[in-house]
């Protein structure tokens, strides 16, 4: 498995590295295993769920189309986030079952308060970077 060594991994194509505070919503059974196994083999931990208390670097929240309003969970998403923290949108890509329309997540995101930073080629599923703005100095 030599080739495989050399191919980035989903966690490294998330921008996740050892040892970040990672939350994972909207898990189901659709959900890709090997993206999850990618992200907990690179910190070191498992992923935490809705209930954490945690300050979370990196929230992975799984999106389809009729999970509801995306703008409230991206609402309850950033509420943990730490100041450097961002979010990874994941929706299955066009043509899978539960595909969202990639306008849906850009028209979403300004109203949560969050910029689309990137995207990711991730098997099934498309990965969409959502951040915080950085608050701006104030001048005297």
């Amino acid at each position: 498995m030599v080739a495989a060594a050399d191919a980035q991994n989903f966690a490294q194509k998330l921008g996740i590295t050892r040892d970040m505070v990672v939350q994972e919503l909207g898990w189901d059974e659709d959900t890709d295993e090997d993206i999850r196994a990618d992200v907990e083999e690179m910190i070191g931990a498992e992923t935490l769920d809705e209930d954490s208390d945690e300050v979370i670097d990196v929230v992975i929240l799984w999106w389809r189309d009729g999970d509801g309003d995306l703008v409230d969970a991206l609402m309850d998403a950033i509420t943990p986030l730490g100041d450097e923290g961002f979010v990874w949108v994941l929706t299955p890509k066009t043509g899978q079952s539960g595909h969202v329309e990639p306008s849906e997540i850009a028209e979403s995101a300004p109203t949560a308060g969050l910029t689309q930073t990137s995207a990711a080629n991730l098997g099934l599923w498309s990965g969409s970077r959502l951040v915080q703005p950085k608050a701006q100095p104030t001048k005297r």
